[in-house]
């Protein structure tokens, strides 16, 4: 935009908000407090049209975002359950390979309750096996 096509008017300001705008215009790489004011009232309008955005936009975005989660839900629900019957399996080859009286697996499952507690429930086969063969 040129000069030629810019129309002065008369502006109506309180004398803190003109010394905000002396101060300010500088650092926002403007040439004039005209150009800083422009640049504030496009700023101002740009702001006013997005408020009817919002409104549009908003549940659009809350949507898409409900429907990666449950997606994740369910991704994450499949995964535990295969989870699950692995955990099922080496339990019942174990439960079968060894014999293990009621006083000794109580002890076991409140050990392993503790330590899933203290790694938060981070498992490391290393670390079991060293603290089995110690």
């Amino acid at each position: 935009m040129s000069f030629e096509n810019k129309v002065k008017f008369a502006l109506w300001a309180y004398p803190e908000t003109l010394k905000n705008v002396e101060v300010h215009y500088k650092n926002d790489n403007c040439r004039s407090q005209s150009e800083f004011i422009e640049k504030a009232i496009k700023f101002y309008i740009g702001y006013l049209s997005e408020e009817d955005n919002i409104n549009y936009l908003s549940p659009m975005i809350t949507e898409t975002v409900k429907a990666q989660i449950k997606g994740t839900e369910q991704r994450l629900s499949r995964l535990l359950f295969k989870v699950a019957v692995e955990l099922g399996k080496l339990s019942h080859m174990t439960a079968a390979v060894n014999e293990v009286d009621d006083e000794t697996l109580d002890k076991l499952h409140a050990m392993c309750v503790n330590e899933v507690r203290k790694i938060n429930g981070i498992i490391d086969y290393e670390d079991a096996a060293e603290y089995q063969n110690s």
